[in-house]
């Protein structure tokens, strides 16, 4: 049976750029006229999508096959892990909930997911010509070595060729290549077929004074300095720069709450692509100020958030912007915070069961938490405000059911009523909420009429178009930095 060849790119660091590199790669190969597939074994992130087949896959994955013109597939991020504390995750397997772990009972565990996560690679390697392999933080963790199955344990299984990426952004990455070839065992070692320094700025020249050494120290050649590509390309983590952005620089401010676990924040994208629209993210009341819109996202542990939203001020300080009329968006746990009450009878969140906890009240709506999952994509128009009329096209990702007593958010395909609107506050469980690009013109538009702006003829690109320019730009800026031919060389062992 044909069976597809393998890259796989580690990193010296959670950050390193594997996420990005890795969709550089499914590009270049797409561009090069090859069938090409992304796989992660595990992924720990709060950014999921739900497959059109209704189950959760990794955000990163989702985009990489995106790059690679493919649709989508649970085999491609066979384990997700979403933290919902310091020591626990919920464990989804193959899309679906496995249950929730804390961390000691979860490294006994995947031993025994091995098969499973070899099954979905061997199936994508029978229909694809090229697996684009990503790693996790960085294969020296020597802690964690003798059960890895997401590193060098899982480049030993499938036989993948490694390329390891240092961060030269942050500093050390001579040494952060160096020390983690010299930490690897010596089969270890053998995988790593070319090392890539990711993020540089500056004259590349600057570098070659050290290049020799550390490819005579490490045995390994280095096969590429890939400079720092300023794209907007969906972010995996918590670790993404766009949350740093703190300060809005066009003549719409629309403030994002940084929640502590604060979940598919890439909702936003869209939003930060329209040229009179700036998006920046607030976790404290004194950088809230007085913005023309306020946002609560989605979040993996909504109770714990809500109560942090109470005991820093922000709470107060969205009480207010709302009764002064500025409106108020909630996405999935952002809008179960905006209603009356939530309640956790049978402890689905981690804390004790029976749990109670009062919302914002800002809309006509009561939470109750629930076991089961709803993973669905839908469809959709709005109905609401500054969005009526938009189509949406998005999914939802929840646990727990909102009753509502008052007008709906939009009118699901199948007839049904979704979300809550109450005047200025608007509450929906859709992700992808702006991604048609519909509901970003119209709030847009009526946020720039209530500032006295004409938003005539500042419409974006569309999503989709925006985002395959970016993939492009990224490949072009990759390809041309890096050894393609070593790197297909590699791939045919």
């Amino acid at each position: 049976m044909r069976r597809a060849r393998c890259i796989m790119v580690q990193g010296t660091m959670s950050g390193a750029g594997k996420s990005l590199l890795c969709t550089a790669l499914c590009r270049i190969f797409r561009q090069d006229g090859l069938r090409c597939a992304p796989f992660k074994s595990q992924n720990m992130a709060l950014n999921s999508y739900v497959t059109r087949q209704g189950l959760e896959m990794g955000r990163a994955q989702v985009v990489q096959a995106q790059a690679a013109g493919a649709e989508p597939d649970v085999r491609m991020n066979p384990i997700l892990l979403k933290p919902c504390s310091d020591v626990g995750s919920q464990v989804i397997v193959h899309g679906e909930v496995r249950g929730q772990m804390p961390a000691a009972q979860y490294f006994r565990y995947k031993k025994q997911l091995v098969p499973e996560i070899l099954a979905a690679y061997n199936s994508l390697a029978a229909e694809y010509d090229i697996i684009v392999i990503e790693g996790a933080g960085s294969p020296a963790e020597i802690n964690l070595k003798a059960d890895d199955i997401v590193n060098m344990g899982l480049a030993r299984m499938v036989d993948a060729p490694v390329l390891l990426a240092g961060d030269i952004d942050r500093g050390g990455v001579f040494a952060q290549l160096y020390g983690t070839v010299a930490l690897l065992d010596p089969d270890e070692r053998a995988r790593i077929k070319g090392l890539v320094i990711n993020k540089f700025r500056g004259d590349p020249a600057i570098l070659r004074p050290g290049l020799a050494p550390l490819e005579e120290k490490t045995g390994v050649p280095v096969l590429g300095v890939v400079p720092y590509v300023r794209v907007q390309i969906d972010d995996e983590d918590s670790l993404a720069p766009r949350l740093d952005q703190t300060e809005a620089c066009r003549p719409i401010d629309a403030a994002v709450v940084r929640l502590p676990r604060i979940s598919n924040f890439t909702d936003f994208a869209p939003l930060e692509q329209h040229p009179l629209v700036g998006v920046r993210y607030v976790d404290r009341t004194e950088a809230l100020g007085l913005p023309d819109l306020v946002i609560l996202p989605g979040t993996k542990s909504t109770l714990d958030d809500l109560r942090w939203l109470r005991g820093s001020g922000l709470e107060a300080a969205i009480l207010k912007l709302a009764a002064a009329g500025v409106p108020v968006l909630g996405i999935c746990g952002g809008y179960q915070m905006l209603g009356r009450s939530l309640s956790d009878p049978d402890g689905v969140e981690g804390g004790k069961p029976g749990a109670v906890c009062r919302g914002l009240g800002l809309l006509p709506a009561e939470t109750v938490f629930c076991a089961q999952k709803t993973r669905t994509r839908v469809q959709g128009t709005a109905l609401a405000g500054p969005f009526a009329g938009a189509a949406l096209d998005g999914y939802e990702i929840h646990m727990g059911a909102t009753r509502v007593e008052g007008a709906a958010f939009c009118r699901l395909s199948d007839g049904r009523a979704e979300g809550c609107a109450a005047g200025n506050v608007f509450g929906t469980y859709l992700h992808g909420l702006f991604d048609t690009g519909e509901a970003t013109a119209r709030l847009a538009d009526a946020l720039c009429r209530q500032k006295g702006l004409d938003p005539a003829g500042t419409a974006p690109l569309s999503h989709e178009a925006f985002q395959q320019q970016e993939f492009d730009k990224l490949a072009a800026a990759v390809r041309g930095a890096l050894d393609m031919d070593a790197v297909y060389r590699m791939m045919e062992g």
